[in-house]
């Protein structure tokens, strides 16, 4: 079997997508083709309103291995442009995991290792298994982060625990990642999708357009000054106010009943 992406609505949780990295006997190891199944598969769910919420995760009780040694030694005897067009190709990716109006969570398992830890970090929400390890293992075989996690990394933690787990690329438990604010919730072993899956329906259960704006305000939030935060929480607040989901939110809050998003 080929290395895939592979994309379910789960029943019984028909609001959220799941996405699966899928690389049989290679941990999940990613590979061009799944990049390209990505980016598609995040436009068509951008233009959906029944998804609510995405979830990340990878097969067979492990999320990924990251990048495929072997066809990285292919690539190096070929054209340095060929690596990095895959490169950029994770990076839309990526890219479109933040560009995303929907509220992203990975769920881990085993280990996030290189690339995977980086599109672990991409999510928006990161549920773990208690057992699950993290690590930037690029300088282990003389190489470099890509795929945005030294960008998160960096942002996630102080600078010089954020270069401790680059420059030396050790592995860091999920517990420890949780006390330091960059897992969100722990699951038993073999439980993060089913953790993930039913936050993302209580995710579903919050106004899309509040979730988007958000998201929004989230990702330029440590980019700008406060001032023009200030600016860009003046118009988000209006145009949600103005947006049916306002009408909805403040009717069944005044009238005591549970608010109905659709």
């Amino acid at each position: 079997m080929s290395a895939e992406l592979r994309s379910t609505r789960p029943q019984g949780h028909e609001s959220t997508l799941v996405l699966t990295l899928s690389n049989p006997g290679a941990r999940n190891a990613l590979h061009p083709d799944m990049y390209a199944a990505a980016v598609e598969a995040f436009d068509t769910a951008e233009r959906d309103p029944s998804l609510r919420a995405i979830v990340l995760t990878g097969a067979d009780n492990f999320f990924c291995a990251g990048g495929n040694l072997n066809r990285l030694l292919e690539n190096r005897a070929k054209d340095p442009s060929v690596q990095a067009a895959s490169i950029d190709m994770l990076a839309a990716w990526v890219t479109a995991m933040r560009q995303s109006t929907k509220p992203i969570i990975a769920a881990v398992e085993g280990a996030a290792a290189g690339a995977g830890f980086s599109l672990a970090l991409a999510a928006d929400l990161l549920v773990a298994a208690d057992d699950a390890k993290f690590v930037m293992a690029y300088s282990r075989v003389g190489l470099t982060p890509d795929g945005g996690g030294s960008w998160f990394l960096a942002r996630s933690l102080p600078r010089s625990l954020a270069f401790e787990l680059m420059v030396e690329g050790k592995p860091i438990g999920a517990a420890r990642l949780a006390e330091l604010g960059v897992v969100n919730r722990l699951a038993k072993p073999q439980s993060a999708l089913d953790t993930a899956l039913a936050w993302a329906d209580e995710l579903a259960k919050i106004s899309p357009n509040s979730v988007a704006r958000i998201k929004g305000l989230t990702n330029v939030a440590d980019a700008q000054p406060l001032e023009a935060q200030l600016i860009a929480e003046r118009e988000s607040f209006v145009a949600s106010l103005h947006h049916r989901d306002g009408l909805e939110g403040i009717t069944a809050f005044l009238e005591k009943r549970p608010p109905v998003y659709k």
